[in-house]
């Protein structure tokens, strides 16, 4: 199974830069074009952000240049919702955010809540793809409701015939990196008591905008850097510097060595220009306004 996962598209309605120089519909061509000499490729995931403003004509253009990629490589096409991402609006383009390569809704099972929580099932291959929803609305920390790991839990009591993909958008994992420990998902220790002894092969995040590799629960998370920019960690201790860099990832699940993870990168002869940066004073206040974590 070869998964393509992209994340953190930061679609606008609007075109041109956004706040940071950067246009993210271009920036999502520029990477879809590097992407387009992948070969073996089963289906491809988008794990979150995938509209800044949440606005159902930014949907649209994600679906449009996505679902023309998808089509054309002839495999599945999987979003989550991120912190950035609206629920009725994704719902109203996406469904379930399942689609199958003609753009129908491909889910076979889809979680219902009060909340309209996008959650849903698919089965690729003998391979279960389960997308899952921590968007938090107003915050830029995560959460799995009890509805969803109550859900998650049933579905893992049986076991798929290949093993089971999981997705969704704020990592359980964090470096010792006060802000991301402040963006990420905020009850992973209810999250590793649901996979494990599952059959789930691999977690796919996104959110921070760089690449990270990790466990929970002895399951491997992996974290997909953005497709808008990347965050540098070369920057002074908690201090934050945003870069110009379109990237994706391509994960090999089975076979004696998997799951394997690359990150791709996008060429562009502007890459690792500083797009913002925000001194150790700006963080610490960014993170105490939003509650910091331990």
């Amino acid at each position: 199974m070869r998964i393509l996962q992209l994340s953190d598209t930061h679609i606008e309605r609007t075109a041109g830069p956004d706040r940071h120089g950067v246009d993210p519909t271009e920036s999502l061509r520029l990477m879809l074009g590097e992407l387009r000499h992948q070969r073996d490729v089963d289906a491809i995931v988008v794990t979150g952000d995938i509209a800044d403003d949440g606005a159902v004509e930014s949907y649209a253009i994600a679906r449009e240049l996505l679902g023309e990629f998808a089509a054309r490589m002839r495999v599945p096409l999987f979003f989550t919702t991120g912190n950035h991402d609206d629920r009725a609006a994704f719902g109203k383009v996406l469904g379930s955010g399942h689609l199958a390569v003609d753009g129908s809704d491909l889910a076979r099972t889809v979680l219902s809540s009060a909340e309209g929580e996008r959650a849903a099932v698919s089965v690729v291959r003998g391979y279960r793809f389960i997308t899952m929803d921590s968007l938090v609305p107003g915050e830029v920390y995560g959460g799995l409701s009890d509805a969803q790991l109550d859900w998650l839990h049933d579905l893992l009591r049986t076991s798929a015939q290949r093993g089971t993909i999981l997705a969704f958008h704020h990592p359980p994992i964090a470096m010792d990196v006060d802000i991301q420990r402040t963006f990420g998902l905020r009850n992973p220790r209810a999250l590793g008591e649901v996979l494990h002894g599952s059959d789930v092969r691999a977690v796919l995040t996104g959110h921070f905008h760089l690449q990270l590799l990790g466990l929970l629960a002895s399951v491997p998370v992996w974290v997909c850097p953005a497709v808008v920019n990347r965050v540098d960690l070369t920057a002074d201790w908690n201090t934050e510097r945003i870069v110009r860099g379109a990237s994706a990832s391509v994960i090999d699940v089975g076979g004696a060595a998997g799951p394997l993870f690359h990150t791709l990168h996008a060429r562009d002869p502007r890459a690792h220009e500083t797009l913002s940066e925000r001194d150790e004073d700006q963080v610490m206040d960014f993170i105490d306004a939003r509650g910091r974590m331990r």
